[in-house]
């Protein structure tokens, strides 16, 4: 049927479910709706809104064992993994359950002793956000929990590959207490919602984690109204290894940034970029513990690999593989595939590569799947410049136990998040975001309520 979405599992083909794709009528209904909730929810107490998201926060964890069934079903990710998404996911209602209660304001010395001046802070309005397939629950979270602490209604179109996940998550808000028309979902093609959000009257807001061109889009289309924007982008994320690195960390390290999610994360280790000195034995560590990985259906207690999300992914990852083996890179792990089109699941096999160069594509474009390319350096400048070689800026990881190194390299890398001797540098108390063509704005932290919120000063004269 042509009005529904066939959310499939990625690791079978099998069909999970059939969702409802919602008209232009009823999306436009919904953010009516969601606009008409604002001057209710904005006059709801911060110490109640703190309340029901931490109500919302428990009644998630309450199902949590559900929860990461039905990201894994639709998603393909290990439950392992999925089990710690929805601890991802609730950690930010928790931060943003405490923050709604922390929006302050100020008062500014006057100019002359006949005035006061008094800053205060108010929420900006319905916002509209575009999640991601690769982290249902918690890219939702990450807005939605910030957005309803600062007193925004919150309607989110979630992937179509994923969309389960978050119908339930706003399921078990609305039965936590919050609103049906403050918090909802919109199911559709995303060029479709995407318009209407950009062009409704009523969207103040609008916050997006997805690729860098249709984010430049949604920028573009946002212009006539001027919406306020957070945008999470693409990423490139380069990996540079010390000569002085602790090679068994950085390894294990490298594991966790490079292949959770099968490397499908805007955040994963795109470049390991090795001092000369060390590349050989770092490559053949890494290929070691890759030809470990557990390979299969998520649900399978013992997998650490899942499928890819799709055939466009699948061959996107394949034409970059086989884009550098023709130009000279060996393959020290991988480059195996299980795949049936017509069932429709693709699995590759974690990949390392040595011996890369710049003239790859692998090099140049954000890879998304389970491959890690070793290309080698003599100084640190050279790192620097090959890191920084890439018109996106996100996440960056490097490895050393020298400060002097550790601090150089900090200072000249051109990234929003950074990890040094860490490769899962992110938390809901932490400000994350990138740089350049990574996006706008931070999520997270204090920082990702600030997005949600407008300042305005009041002066009091005649006093």
């Amino acid at each position: 049927m042509a009005n529904v979405l066939r959310v499939n599992n990625p690791a079978t083909g099998e069909l999970i479910q059939e969702v409802k794709i919602h008209s232009e009528e009823e999306i436009n209904q919904a953010l009516k709706n969601g606009h008409d909730s604002f001057k209710r929810w904005r006059k709801v107490n911060a110490h109640e809104r703190s309340r029901l998201l931490q109500r919302w926060s428990q009644l998630v964890q309450e199902h949590k064992e559900e929860i990461a069934k039905i990201m894994t079903l639709e998603n393909g990710k290990p439950l392992k993994e999925s089990l710690g998404e929805v601890d991802y996911a609730t950690s930010y209602i928790d931060w943003y359950a405490e923050e709604a209660k922390r929006i302050y304001g100020r008062t500014i010395p006057a100019s002359t002793e006949s005035k006061r001046i008094i800053v205060s802070r108010q929420p900006i309005g319905l916002v509209a956000a575009i999640t991601p397939w690769n982290f249902p629950a918690a890219m939702m979270t990450r807005k939605a929990a910030p957005a309803l602490a600062a007193g925004c209604p919150f309607i989110v179109k979630p992937a179509v590959e994923t969309p389960l996940t978050t119908m339930r998550l706003v399921e078990l808000a609305h039965e936590a207490g919050i609103p049906t028309d403050v918090i909802q979902y919109v199911n559709g093609r995303g060029s479709v919602v995407g318009d209407l959000f950009t062009q409704s009257e009523y969207v103040r807001k609008i916050s997006f984690t997805g690729s860098t061109p249709i984010g430049k889009q949604l920028i573009k289309n946002s212009a006539d109204t001027v919406k306020h924007m957070t945008m999470e982008l693409g990423g490139h994320a380069p990996l540079i290894i010390a000569e002085d690195a602790d090679l068994d960390l950085a390894v294990q390290q490298t594991l966790i940034t490079k292949y959770r999610n099968a490397g499908q994360t805007c955040v994963c280790a795109n470049r390991i970029i090795v001092h000369e000195n060390i590349v050989d034995q770092f490559a053949e560590k890494l290929a070691e513990e890759v030809k470990k990985l557990k390979v299969g259906n998520g649900l399978d207690s013992d997998t650490q690999i899942g499928p890819i999300i799709n055939e466009k992914g699948y061959e996107k990852i394949v034409s970059q593989i086989e884009d550098a083996i023709d130009k000279g890179a060996e393959v020290l792990a991988g480059n195996q595939y299980d795949v049936n089109k017509d069932q429709g699941y693709y699995f590759v096999y974690p990949t390392v590569l040595k011996n890369v160069s710049a003239d790859m594509v692998i090099m140049q474009e954000e890879t998304f799947g389970p491959v890690a390319p070793i290309v080698s350096f003599k100084t640190l400048e050279e790192a620097i410049e090959i890191a920084n070689s890439t018109p996106y800026g996100l996440a960056a990881y490097f490895f050393t136990n020298d400060y002097k190194t550790g601090t150089y390299i900090h200072d000249n890398l051109d990234f929003g998040i950074i990890g040094w001797n860490d490769g899962a540098p992110s938390g809901a108390h932490v400000p994350f975001g990138g740089m350049k063509e990574s996006g706008l704005g931070r999520e997270g932290s204090i920082e990702g309520i600030e997005p949600y919120l407008e300042t305005k000063y009041l002066s009091i004269g005649n006093l």
